[in-house]
């Protein structure tokens, strides 16, 4: 077995996503006996000494049948007034089932504003770290009551991946209708299954799709954005089906298996690189772009070539190459709209009180 497998099946915080096809029906809602079989291999990790952090998608479709909705809605509104429904009886099947061996379970509802923010990012923080102290089995899911466009999430696998650096997991484990990451669609019997992902390079060129099913928002596409920014911040990665929990959350010899890159990120580096929204673009030379990514210096403003955005100092901003990929994300030190007058001038051109760094290097993220 990979240590990568050996570091997932030995975590000792775990966080565990599960997704919508996983647990409901588009006809019939929560299936409870799913929802059931998941706790039980859940509650075998946690006999082991483990706590468990759960990442939950189906409050849409548990909401679906009780509103005598057919399929997932397509507005905002239907979806948040299924997602109020459907949590209760999301919420109630988990206390049930997981009261089955004596647990108590605690809701956590996060929108993006909840990890974006660092304020409520360290809330969330002390809240995750207190009700694993008192033995409950936080239940996570995407506040989608109240979440609107700008501020939600998308999916709850970028929520899994959110979560489990903010707590500090040892690995995480994604459970969904797929059984593995594949090199195409899965349903060609000429894929082939990629059992081990070492780093970004083989993963690379690979082609994968949304979710079919009609009840989630993510799909395979977002499973490996959100494995990628796991393990890139230096958290092993298992993606595996659902229907393989039992072997996924015991030996971890089921799936895909992500490694972890060699150094964990702070959490002010991944709140830079992966939480936080970027209000702008700095668009920079190729010297700047060596200097930033390479050399890992502060960016000033003779690199700079171009600005996109309305942000003003103290936001986060990305910072691209001549062509547009960015490459970098941190936090700017001056208004949008006093940045066309600086850039591509020496420091020693500038105004006294100007002569700072645009983006200081410890407010700077290189992004792989």
């Amino acid at each position: 077995m990979s240590t990568t497998r050996q570091a997932i099946a030995g975590a000792r915080r775990l966080v565990v996503k599960v997704g919508s096809s996983a647990l409901t029906t588009a006809g019939d809602g929560l299936d409870v006996s799913r929802l059931d079989a998941l706790v039980d291999a859940l509650c075998e990790r946690i006999a082991r000494d483990c706590q468990v952090v759960l990442v939950s998608s189906g409050a849409i479709g548990a909401g679906l049948a009780p509103l005598s909705l057919a399929k997932r809605p397509r507005d905002l509104a239907s979806q948040q007034a299924a997602a109020s429904v459907g949590q209760l009886a999301l919420a109630h099947a988990y206390a049930e089932s997981f009261g089955r061996y004596s647990l108590t379970v605690g809701q956590v509802l996060l929108t993006s504003d909840d990890v974006v923010r660092r304020a409520h990012y360290r809330n969330a923080q002390r809240t995750f770290d207190r009700l694993l102290a008192l033995g409950a089995v936080p239940v996570v899911n995407e506040n989608d009551t109240v979440a609107t466009e700008e501020i939600r999430f998308g999916d709850n696998d970028r929520l899994a991946a959110l979560v489990a650096h903010l707590i500090g997991a040892d690995a995480l484990v994604l459970l969904s209708d797929v059984d593995a990451l594949y090199d195409g669609d899965p349903r060609d019997g000429a894929t082939r299954k990629i059992a081990e992902v070492n780093g970004p390079s083989d993963v690379d060129g690979i082609t994968v799709g949304m979710s079919s099913s009609g009840l989630g928002t993510g799909g395979m596409v977002s499973k490996l954005a959100a494995a990628r920014t796991a393990a890139g911040a230096g958290i092993p990665v298992l993606l595996a089906s659902a229907a393989d929990a039992g072997k996924a959350l015991a030996s971890a010899d089921v799936g895909t298996a992500f490694a972890a890159a060699d150094s964990r990120l702070s959490a002010r580096r991944f709140w830079l690189g992966y939480a936080a929204d970027p209000s702008g673009v700095l668009k920079l030379d190729d010297g700047a772009v060596t200097a930033v990514v390479r050399r890992r210096r502060s960016l000033l403003a003779a690199g700079i070539t171009g600005v996109e955005g309305d942000f003003q100092a103290g936001d986060v901003v990305d910072l691209a190459t001549p062509a547009g990929r960015v490459v970098a994300r941190g936090v700017v030190g001056f208004d949008a709209i006093e940045l066309p007058e600086l850039i591509g001038r020496s420091s020693h051109e500038l105004p006294a009180e100007q002569r700072r760094e645009v983006v200081h290097a410890d407010d700077l993220v290189p992004l792989r």
